[in-house]
């Protein structure tokens, strides 16, 4: 594994046995189905549900007119893998009364394994180049902006070494292109990332920013896409962390209020 963290963030206190017994208790729930192939991203959920909280009677409890994924003691988490504007409705029902945390899981380094759709033979593994980011949040965030202000809503980044089964069914010659992605397993906790009030939202900017700064800067420095700098900026903004100052070379300057 890559030791790399993100040390400037806050991070919450890791438990990595749990963490393995989570992934143990989960690869046997998939073995005890119809295997690999079957329960698409479920694993993950599964993975986390009993990482967080081990007490399965604390999982999916209905609540109001929705279903929570984990909740006890007024305490609820719910694992989020993608499209964060689908939890505004339980959000908006959920913070009336109580500590919700949602759990975004971050592939930190993937391993691609390729399976023959008939004999179901796993034939390749591969290493992804793609690396996980806290970067990579932003955009779903920027779905619930409107909830970020809650003293009572708290996101933390799942950053896991993760692999990712796929089946050899796509249209070109390697059967890769478009290819079936069928489940995604946690192996291993590198990291977790805790925003737990509103002006932790800070810790998405770089270190090492320039007073005042621009978009461009953080892209630079952070060295990711202008488009997230952009959406870190506006979410910021949003929050009224940062504030406008005036511009330079057609770009925005900022300054942290």
């Amino acid at each position: 594994m890559n030791n790399q963290t993100f040390d400037q963030y806050t991070t919450r206190p890791s438990d990595p046995e749990l963490f393995r017994i989570a992934c143990d208790h989960a690869f046997k729930r998939v073995s005890g189905t119809n295997g690999i192939g079957t329960l698409s991203e479920k694993s993950v959920h599964a993975v986390l549900k009993y990482y967080y909280v081990p007490d399965e009677n604390c999982h999916e409890i209905p609540i109001d007119r929705f279903v929570a994924d984990v909740c006890k003691e007024g305490e609820i988490y719910e694992i989020q893998t993608r499209n964060f504007n689908t939890l505004r409705p339980k959000l908006a029902c959920f913070l009336e009364n109580y500590e919700v945390s949602v759990v975004y899981p971050i592939d930190f380094h993937k391993t691609i394994r390729w399976i023959d759709p008939v004999t179901g033979e796993i034939k390749e593994n591969r290493k992804s180049s793609k690396k996980g980011h806290p970067y990579d949040v932003l955009l779903e965030l920027y779905r619930i902006k409107q909830f970020l202000n809650y003293d009572n809503l708290h996101i933390i980044l799942c950053l896991m070494e993760t692999e990712e089964y796929r089946l050899l069914d796509g249209y070109d010659i390697t059967k890769k292109k478009h290819s079936t992605k069928t489940d995604r397993m946690p192996t291993e906790l590198v990291q977790e990332i805790l925003i737990d009030q509103k002006k932790d939202y800070l810790c998405f900017l770089p270190d090492d920013l320039p007073d005042p700064f621009t978009t461009k800067d953080i892209s630079k420095t952070s060295k990711r896409p202008l488009s997230q700098a952009q959406i870190l900026c506006t979410l910021l903004q949003y929050l009224d962390l940062i504030e406008k100052t005036g511009t330079k070379d057609r770009y925005n300057l900022y300054h942290i209020r």
